[in-house]
């Protein structure tokens, strides 16, 4: 999004913010992602547009406009051009800083920095930054479970025959147990949206992502699933389906948030 005058957004990127598709390493679920924005959680979500302004100052734009956020961020993953400029009646507000980590920055402008921010007429919330994710931790955990469901097979084939297990059924670990009990309580106890999403994947399968204080957990519905603990910094534990996986990721997904088709 280009205008001519100093109120000029160079966008560099876009991303959803919507109870199915968020930036998990922000909260671990969507209307916790929206206090750290300092949004309302609305049903219908938002779009996130992070650019730079004609002094380099990072803002984000948050705009009510979903639908052309996800149609600038699908033609971007697919390599093609997208002119993402949204109107200025559907943008909710204006937010200094970035929330997320960025190594791209606007041709021809300063460095990326933060814009000042005062009081007076002019306040504007405090300055966003992207979480430390520098040292293992809620952050860094939800990350790598990104990266699991992202690339499944990869993290699924360093799965052999040598690997040990933990599994569902029986006595595993006390922290892989509390794990799935607390997912189990999220069947009698929906917890907030986001917290349990359903995305596709090969086949009739889905990819499983669910979220709690502490842990993430990635499955896939006709296979294994892993999970990660703030407590056990960069362990990655896969759950055997047993006979009590299967039926447990079934009726997480029949619960789960999905992205609209």
């Amino acid at each position: 999004m280009t205008t001519d005058g100093e109120d000029s957004l160079y966008v560099l990127t876009a991303v959803l913010l919507t109870p199915a598709q968020f930036p998990s390493v922000l909260g671990d679920d969507y209307p916790a992602v929206c206090r750290a924005l300092g949004l309302g959680p609305r049903s219908e979500g938002y779009g996130l547009v992070l650019g730079q302004d004609h002094s380099g100052a990072r803002w984000t734009v948050v705009t009510g406009d979903v639908t052309q956020v996800a149609c600038a961020v699908a033609a971007w993953d697919c390599g093609m051009e997208y002119d993402l400029s949204p109107d200025e009646r559907t943008v909710v507000q204006v937010l200094p800083g970035w929330p997320l980590a960025l190594a791209v920055s606007a041709p021809g402008l300063p460095a990326p920095h933060d814009p000042v921010v005062g009081e007076g007429p002019n306040w504007l919330p405090p300055v966003l930054s992207p979480p430390d994710t520098s040292r293992w931790g809620p952050a860094q955990r939800r990350l790598g479970a990104d990266e699991i469901a992202l690339q499944w097979a990869q993290w699924r084939a360093q799965v052999e025959e040598g690997v040990e297990f933990v599994e569902s059924g029986g006595r595993p670990d006390s922290g892989v147990r509390r794990v799935l009990e607390e997912i189990r309580g999220y069947l009698d106890a929906p917890p907030p949206p986001g917290r349990i999403r359903s995305a596709f994947a090969s086949g009739n399968a889905r990819t499983l992502r669910a979220d709690g204080p502490g842990w993430s957990v990635v499955a896939r519905t006709d296979d294994i699933a892993f999970v990660l603990l703030d407590e056990a910094p960069g362990e990655i534990r896969p759950v055997g389906r047993g006979s009590e996986l299967p039926g447990l990721l079934a009726a997480l997904d029949s619960i789960a948030v999905r992205p609209a088709a």
